[in-house]
């Protein structure tokens, strides 16, 4: 009944929604010429009704661009690889130059792949990028068939196998502990599509390293609790129609409870910005949510697992854990360099989780092996932000390039 109540307030929002949204338009003649302050308090409370609402559509990367050299190549995106739950998508760049190929591997925890734009576009100018970009479970048909954690891999390893060998991967957040295992698979499998380089940042390989609010959260409960009070049933009037899902709408939820009052203090700026006509302000707040309100669904058997493996059993870490019956081995890995990135201040991800993928891959020479802890960011300044581009990406170039 979860997702059946969430449709049901959505249903009932949508006509308010739209009644503020022509409200707006009504008012839209006098805003900006009007000194009028019950005008602008009104439109500015229109607006944030307007607004009050997810959408469940993947929203565009509007990469139309870059600067190559110094001459602008236009990109277009290139399905590469499609399948019922992910898309290869190359932003394919309208040069000669061969430029190193990178596969950007983005979470699966209840945003698009967009949440990783900045990432994109801060690369694009000097690497060949393809990213994972996920598909809403509530889309993929019961059909499709089940998704879970060893699923994910696969598609990881399948990714690579189309882009063809010495590709390099970047890893961010949540897949970063799918990234390591498919890079030992293929290791362990002498594949020749393993990556020549492998970066894992703000990733939760080690969850028993100064744990945070989520990880507290995934051991406060028994694995039945989460089954039974996350996951719902996607309803008749989706493609997705009886699929077992842990919904967006849950973990936007999650996310927005660790934070409220910044999430608050951000809306009643907002409001206080529309009143004041500072466009600039409104602009960024708008980007900013518009794309952390745009959230997907997860298969129920890929959040379960997920949960269970990485932030219970801590299975990598520990040893324990199997891909398809077999045993991971990350001594395997020996060809693949290997870069780690924390954020100081990440509230996610703590300092040290990610770090001790290096200890992990034993088998790595020295040489071959970097670990970065960048001051002054938290979760999201990791791979988006100023010091992203102009600390952080430096370095990931430099491994991109040193092993290419």
């Amino acid at each position: 009944m979860l997702y059946q109540a969430y449709q049901a307030h959505t249903d009932i929002m949508v006509p308010v929604r739209a009644w503020a949204g022509l409200a707006i338009h009504a008012f839209a003649p006098s805003v900006g010429v009007s000194d009028n302050a019950v005008i602008k308090n009104l439109t500015a409370a229109y607006e944030l009704i307007a607004r009050a609402g997810l959408t469940h559509v993947r929203p565009p990367y509007g990469i139309d661009s870059v600067t190559v050299g110094n001459e602008e190549a236009a990109v277009h995106e290139e399905a590469t690889l499609v399948t019922p739950f992910g898309t290869l998508l190359r932003f394919r760049k309208e040069i000669d130059t061969p430029q190193p190929r990178v596969l950007l591997i983005a979470p699966l925890s209840g945003h698009f792949a967009t949440l990783l734009r900045n990432t994109v576009r801060t690369m694009l100018p000097e690497h060949d990028v393809y990213i994972t970009d996920w598909h809403n479970a509530r889309d993929a048909p019961v059909s499709a068939g089940r998704f879970g954690f060893d699923d994910y891999v696969d598609h990881i390893i399948r990714f690579l196998e189309t882009i063809g060998p010495g590709a390099h991967i970047v890893a961010v957040c949540q897949p970063c502990v799918a990234a390591l295992v498919a890079a030992a698979v293929m290791a362990q499998s002498a594949n020749p599509a393993q990556p020549r380089s492998m970066t894992l940042m703000a990733g939760p390989i080690d969850c028993r390293v100064n744990p945070t609010k989520v990880n507290e959260l995934a051991t406060s409960k028994p694995m039945s609790w989460f089954e039974q009070n996350l996951i719902a049933t996607v309803p008749l009037r989706y493609p997705g129609a009886f699929r077992r899902v842990y919904p967006g709408f849950v973990q936007l939820a999650a996310f927005m409870s660790m934070n409220i009052d910044r999430h608050v203090k951000a809306h009643k700026e907002l409001y206080d910005n529309l009143v004041a006509g500072d466009l600039a302000k409104v602009a960024q707040t708008k980007a900013f949510y518009d794309e952390y309100f745009a959230v997907l669904d997860l298969t129920a058997e890929f959040y379960l697992e997920t949960v269970k493996l990485v932030f219970q059993d801590y299975a990598l870490a520990a040893g324990t854990l199997t891909f398809r019956g077999e045993k991971v081995e990350t001594k395997a890995i020996r060809r693949t360099a290997l870069f780690t990135v924390e954020g100081e201040k990440d509230d996610i991800c703590a300092v040290g989780q990610t770090l001790a993928a290096q200890e992990l891959c034993s088998s790595i020479r020295p040489y071959m092996k970097r670990h970065h802890m960048q001051p002054g960011v938290g979760h999201y300044g990791v791979f988006a932000g100023k010091k992203w581009e102009s600390q952080i990406y430096p370095l990931l170039k430099n491994v991109i390039l040193s092993s290419d």
